[in-house]
């Protein structure tokens, strides 16, 4: 009953989404088709339900040969090899809002596990890469929550790689926490606290809400 509920709350909100979205959406597809280099989406293979891999949907905000460049997989703040108009979509986040298609597809979810690439899925240690896609990845999710700072995070430290693998164990047992406590409420309480994050950031409401969540270590 629940994936039945949770696969009609992802194509309600998906709907009124998109067409409460359009203007922005269709003003960032104009500005992305002359600016930059010209390309509007982005399509990248991640790690999806039960671990096979589909194309994500993102718009476009760096260089075409990004991840052969610099920190590769890992984007840091500032990072050269962002557009300037890419700069304001992450940012902002609308650069995460072509995900809607792939919810409509079927390959992902409102509510779920980050959709990882297979390089950073391999961080996690063996039992949570058995597990955490047992759900279908989410445009928002636990991991996304807790981590809206990860770039910053990454960012600040002299090995950004180092870093970035050192808070994978945390961020397997947040995704192993939804795993244990997916359920409608768990899925509508983080879209309400993803809303909240953007009008609020850095706060630490979801702590408050999910009180038996992992202690972040840093």
């Amino acid at each position: 009953m629940y994936r039945f509920i949770k696969r009609f709350i992802d194509l309600l909100i998906a709907t009124v989404a998109l067409i409460l979205l359009s203007p922005i959406l269709l003003i960032s597809i104009i500005i992305l088709s002359i600016t930059g280099e010209h390309e509007i989406f982005y399509f990248q293979k991640r790690m999806g339900y039960k671990n096979k891999l589909f194309n994500i949907w993102k718009f476009a905000t760096m260089l075409k040969n990004s991840p052969n460049m610099g920190t590769g997989e890992i984007t840091l703040r500032n990072d050269p090899r962002v557009t300037k108009f890419g700069k304001l979509l992450r940012i902002s986040k609308i650069n995460e809002l072509p995900q809607i298609i792939n919810v409509f597809k079927g390959d992902m979810s409102i509510v779920g596990p980050r959709p990882l690439m297979e390089v950073s899925f391999k961080l996690y240690p063996q039992h949570v890469q058995e597990v955490i896609y047992n759900s279908k990845p989410g445009i928002t999710g636990i991991g996304s929550l807790i981590f809206r700072d990860e770039e910053k995070l990454v960012s600040q430290t002299n090995d950004p790689k180092a870093m970035y693998a050192a808070i994978y164990p945390y961020k397997g047992q947040l995704e192993l926490w939804y795993q244990k406590n997916a359920s409608v409420y768990t899925d509508l309480m983080i879209i309400f606290l993803t809303g909240w994050s953007i009008l609020f950031p850095g706060n630490q409401m979801a702590q408050k809400v999910f009180k038996n969540l992992p202690v972040r270590p840093f």
